[in-house]
């Protein structure tokens, strides 16, 4: 039996580390394949704020099932002080006396394999496999294979094949920006952004397709158009524009359930409902949404309020979430309703009066149906109404002549 051994620290494991054992089994015909997270490599420190190692074996389990045969061990990350490779190769020596390891390995890993502990332990215990990590480096890695067959009588196999071109350096600096999605396998990139490992932001585009996939066909629209108006209105009063898009694509992520569905959610995530919640649906979306959103996108808290407070509003709501709240209520899907026009306008000259005249719009609507508005609504309605008087500003002139 023939078995093909990955190691590294995988923070994270990317297309590239999938390509290469690709490339390897294609070549070695493995009857098993095992990566083998490191806890602590010795001949590296792991970059700073990078994930606990339970979050790395979870992303190499996702990595090694893309790979037909593949399977993750956390056998070095169970075992204290500094991993050694020797160490692993002993213990599965003994798990499979019969085996034949093959150690895969990178250019550089190759290159200063004799400055690790025991080298002459690793040659004797596995054969190696070496694949390029960038082009033009064929010569030197001939020339070091060879010495080490020389020096040691190890068996070295170069593979040939596409020379692997990303780091998981470059895609840790890319993932804050996001950006690098394009580099990791799909479920290791949902795992990144559940859990924001790595300060990571989503791409939007694929936020996008998750977000949609939640909503009724009938309502893309509106959290399109949504989007669109979060935008342009971050723009205008200096907001982080791709903050009041992810907040807008995922506010109305829970829309389409039922009131049951609803309230199982909310007891899910411990939500307590008041009565005016529980007497009306429409406000629960609001509050089971921000939840799931944390849930399933790892949503920070900032966002998370600018969803859970886009039906009700609130006083002293943040800038975006003063932002969503009335790029919900103005985006270009809404028409024929009292007051639009005299919105839209207000929402691009002054937050708070635009604020104030949604709250007595939102009132007014509320109360013409027979139902009792929500305190938060009332009391946002009433501080903002007090932020123009303060800045001696009148309210915006609307007769609810259509309520």
């Amino acid at each position: 039996m023939r078995i093909l051994l990955y190691g590294g620290s995988f923070n994270p494991p990317h297309l590239g580390h999938i390509r290469s054992v690709r490339t390897a089994a294609a070549a070695l015909k493995p009857d098993k394949i095992f990566l083998i997270p490191a806890a602590t490599p010795p001949h590296k420190t792991l970059a700073a704020g990078s994930p606990a190692a339970e979050d790395r074996l979870e992303m190499a389990k996702l990595a090694a099932g893309e790979i037909p045969g593949c399977e993750a061990l956390d056998m070095e990350l169970r075992r204290t002080g500094p991993s050694y490779t020797s160490d692993t190769l002993r213990q599965l020596h003994e798990r499979y006396p019969a085996a034949e390891l093959v150690f895969l390995m990178g250019t550089d890993m190759l290159l200063s394999l004799e400055s690790w502990h025991e080298p002459e332990a690793i040659l004797s215990l596995a054969s190696v496999a070496v694949f390029a990590r960038e082009a033009g480096r064929e010569k030197r890695i001939e020339e070091k294979a060879a010495a080490l067959r020389e020096k040691y009588g190890a068996t070295v196999t170069v593979l040939t094949g596409e020379p692997v071109t990303v780091s998981s350096t470059l895609i840790r600096r890319l993932l804050p920006t996001r950006e690098g999605r394009e580099y990791l396998p799909d479920g290791v990139y949902a795992y990144i952004i559940r859990h924001r490992l790595y300060g990571a932001r989503p791409d939007l585009a694929w936020l996008r397709e998750r977000a949609y996939g939640l909503l009724k066909p009938k309502r893309v629209p509106h959290v399109q158009g949504t989007e669109a108006e979060a935008r342009k209105l971050a723009e205008r009063w200096g907001a982080d524009v791709s903050d009041a898009a992810e907040a807008a694509i995922l506010h109305d992520c829970t829309k389409k359930l039922t009131r049951d569905e609803q309230l199982r959610l909310a007891d899910k995530y411990g939500i307590i409902l008041d009565k005016c919640e529980l007497e009306n649906e429409k406000l629960l979306h609001a509050r089971t949404g921000a939840a799931l959103a944390a849930d399933l996108f790892g949503v920070p808290e900032h966002i998370r309020d600018a969803i859970r407070w886009h039906t009700t509003a609130r006083a002293g709501m943040t800038l975006l979430e003063k932002i969503v709240y009335l790029a919900d209520y103005i985006e270009p899907c809404r028409e024929g309703f009292s007051g639009l026009a005299e919105l839209r306008k207000a929402a691009y000259e002054d937050l708070d009066g635009a604020m104030e005249l949604a709250g007595r719009m939102s009132l007014a609507e509320v109360r013409s149906t027979g139902r009792q508005p929500h305190d938060n609504t009332v009391n946002a309605q009433a501080y903002y109404a007090r932020k123009l008087k303060e800045k001696n500003v009148p309210p915006v002139a609307w007769t609810p002549d259509e309520i």
